[in-house]
């Protein structure tokens, strides 16, 4: 992969946007060429060629402005970070594309989308602080394109809180480079503790990780139903891939990843298990899918892979239902094909075989340290129950369903079963046969217990006043335990 070839992909997103507000007719058709655009880089990436057609297994490394400059760092993990990306703004593209979306909505997705890409690729802290404000601003547009009272207050709400922590992420950047002399993210293994304190503070509430994510079951079930796909299916991946890519690259940062990964899996499937709305069911759910990307850095790419695509096609099913309470779904049967999609989903988000999310779950199992283990296969249990009540709906045949819609579904359950195939590794008798077990002991518990219990969580930690004190409590405990 050239240098050349990179700057224009990341580039490109961005002319196209502006390019939409200079001839808004072609709105559509330009978002869908950026889309596929990132599409064909992933796919560069991940069958491991260079721009000369010869085969490369190397991570492409490009330091733009010296030692301490802009740095990125294109590889496998990078790869599948960018493919999810392409493939849930390819989807939304096809979902929106006859539903009249002004020309300002397509520009908006855009920027998110290239700015995400940029992300993606980023290995210094302040060329990731450009791109996550820039992404951060482009969601709050999207979250706020309704103009309704509700709709703009969540996205203040959202935009608040994002620009809060990434104000501590800043600090934390100048002291790893006044430390080392380079804004590397090689460089915060030779940072105070106070670096990776406010650094990691940032990218947790960024990324909507353990408590500091609370901020998003709101925000994820108030937006729009296109909007929600891509901020659950993308958008708080770009706070959680540089947590990975840190791992990575600092022995001492690993640990911690993965302790914040095991909170996060079993915070998020706790509430989502009593949660008895639909969207707020889904949005719960992606704090814990998000805690299982960061359970095992080595294959988080692929994990992220798997839930984007089934995540976002579950968001663009549950927009189409006729009500948001499991109770009321439950006396009614929802259209045959939305229920399809349900099934096709919730099951590889669950880790049902011939199903990416299949090798994504047994590849994560595998990599994980001991005393992640019993936490992590109790959470996948939890996860089991938190799908079925998707697939326990009724459903009967009604009337056709959206073209857009079926459009969209189509692409994120090829995608979900094309993936399938990167780990066939992963296809032993021994994790189908755990697989299943899973699945089927989370089956159990839901119509044994949780289908009909109506107990419900609190949501006061969800509050704005309280969001900025959980800001302060992972301060407090990233401070202790990068102390101790």
């Amino acid at each position: 992969m050239s240098l050349s070839t990179t700057i224009i992909w990341i580039a490109l997103p961005f002319f196209a946007g502006f390019l939409i507000y200079l001839l808004p007719q072609l709105d559509r058709a330009l978002a869908l060429v950026g889309a596929l655009a990132s599409i064909a880089y992933a796919m560069l990436i991940l069958t491991g060629y260079n721009t000369l057609g010869q085969l490369s297994t190397e991570p492409l490394t490009l330091r733009l402005l010296d030692h301490f400059g802009v740095t990125l760092v294109i590889d496998e993990l990078s790869g599948y970070f960018i493919l999810t990306n392409a493939l849930v703004t390819l989807a939304v593209v096809v979902y929106c594309w006859n539903s009249g979306r002004t020309a300002f909505f397509y520009a908006q997705m855009l920027m998110m989308h290239g700015s995400v890409n940029a992300a993606f690729a980023c290995a210094d802290f302040i060329s990731l602080y450009v791109a996550l404000e820039v992404s951060g601003i482009a969601a709050f547009l999207l979250i706020a394109h309704p103009r309704t009272d509700r709709s703009i207050w969540v996205g203040l709400r959202y935009l608040f809180i994002s620009n809060t922590a990434m104000l501590f992420y800043l600090i934390g950047a100048v002291l790893v480079y006044k430390a080392t002399l380079s804004f590397s993210f090689a460089g915060l293994g030779a940072a105070p503790p106070e670096a990776f304190a406010l650094i990691f503070m940032g990218l947790l509430v960024k990324g909507g990780v353990f408590v500091s994510g609370l901020w998003l079951p709101l925000t994820h079930s108030e937006a729009e139903t296109p909007v929600s796909a891509m901020l659950s299916g993308v958008v708080v991946k770009a706070g959680v891939y540089p947590l990975l890519r840190c791992a990575l690259m600092v022995e001492s940062v690993d640990p911690v990843v993965r302790i914040f990964g095991v909170a996060t899996t079993l915070l998020g499937v706790f509430y989502a298990v009593f949660e008895k709305d639909t969207k707020r069911t889904l949005a719960l759910s992606t704090i814990s899918q998000l805690g299982w990307v960061l359970a095992a850095p080595a294959v988080g790419g692929f994990y992220a892979l798997a839930h984007g695509l089934g995540k976002a096609a579950m968001f663009l099913a549950a927009g189409t239902l006729p009500s948001r309470d499991f109770k009321e779904l439950q006396q009614q049967p929802i259209n045959s094909g939305l229920w399809i999609v349900f099934v096709m989903a919730g099951l590889s988000i669950s880790g049902l075989p011939l199903l990416a999310g299949f090798g994504a779950k047994m590849s994560t199992l595998e990599h994980l340290l001991p005393f992640q283990t019993i936490a992590m296969n109790l959470a996948a249990v939890g996860t089991a129950i938190v799908y079925a009540k998707f697939i326990a709906l009724p459903h009967e045949k009604q009337g056709n369903l959206n073209s857009g819609f079926l459009g969209a579904v189509a692409v994120l359950i090829a995608g979900l079963l094309i993936a399938n195939l990167g780990y066939l590794q992963a296809y032993t008798l021994a994790n189908i046969v755990k697989a299943v077990a899973i699945i089927g002991a989370g089956w159990l518990v839901y119509f044994l217990l949780a289908r009909r219990t109506a107990f419900r969580l609190p949501r006061m930690l969800e509050q704005f006043e309280h969001l900025v004190g959980m800001m302060s409590v992972m301060a407090i405990l990233l401070f202790w335990m990068v102390l101790a």
